[in-house]
């Protein structure tokens, strides 16, 4: 299985503590040795870095646990390939135009029967299964909206409607975003943390890192941690529920799939 992190928060923030923690998990404290990726929104704009390489010796991904690329949302994935051979193409997270905005998508699991998932619009580049998924949600909230992007509540309930119908195929842990929201879908394992004033230190489970958030925050800030397992050891996670879908917005929870009746 892979790994997943993400971040959403109300003012740019780095993620270079949390990333420096998955990145460990990629090929030294974990056996997520094939490949890594991570797309970062600031303003709606995007970086996108995908390597094949395991994180714990790529030079790409120390750069990036070292810079300040301040961003509101933030999508990052360690891969232990299942599906397709290890290479580029197959490094999540996969992107595309909808809507007149850059999705991103990453994803841990496998899904049974991905090439029954029918397509016309958007095509995989790749060989994985994920990407496959990836291109199939898009193409359905094309077909069933049209030209125009709803509203986050109603496209949060399209979505999860939608990843019900991908974990009935499989394992379907789930991160996408557009720079705005974070959707987020638990079919295993996710857990999330939201910091925010009074902010306290944190110590990485992988690394022998501490950072003081006081130090780096003002009292008004907001900043989520998604991560298929927690990141710190001396804070407390949520663990989402089987079939839970979340949507984050500026670090806060939007949507809610437990607490729709």
């Amino acid at each position: 299985m892979c790994e997943l992190l993400g971040m959403s928060a109300n003012v740019p923030t780095d993620i270079c503590f949390s990333f420096a923690g998955l990145m460990a998990r990629g090929g030294r404290t974990g056996p997520h040795k094939d490949g890594w990726g991570v797309a970062m929104y600031r303003h709606g704009q995007v970086w996108s870095i995908h390597d094949p390489r395991p994180s714990a010796d790529s030079d790409m991904a120390d750069v990036i646990s070292k810079t300040s690329l301040k961003c509101e949302v933030v999508i990052s994935h360690i891969r232990q390939a299942n599906v397709g051979e290890v290479c580029l193409p197959n490094t999540h997270p996969f992107s595309r135009q909808l809507w007149g905005k850059t999705w991103s998508y990453a994803h841990n699991g496998q899904l049974e029967k991905s090439e029954t998932l029918s397509l016309t619009q958007f095509i995989p580049v790749g060989t994985t299964d994920s990407e496959r998924s990836f291109c199939w949600l898009l193409e359905s909230l094309s077909n069933e909206f049209g030209d125009v992007m709803p509203e986050g509540e109603v496209l949060s309930e399209a979505l999860c409607r939608l990843a019900h119908h991908l974990k009935s195929m499989g394992v379907f842990n789930m991160m996408l975003s557009e720079g705005e929201f974070l959707f987020c879908y638990c079919s295993t394992k996710l857990h999330w943390i939201t910091r925010r004033a009074p902010f306290k230190k944190a110590t990485l489970s992988d690394e022998d890192i501490t950072i003081n958030f006081s130090e780096v925050t003002t009292d008004k800030d907001v900043v989520t941690v998604i991560a298929t397992q927690p990141l710190t050891t001396n804070e407390t996670w949520q663990q989402m529920q089987e079939g839970e879908f979340i949507a984050f917005r500026s670090g806060e929870v939007l949507y809610n799939s437990r607490n729709v009746l």
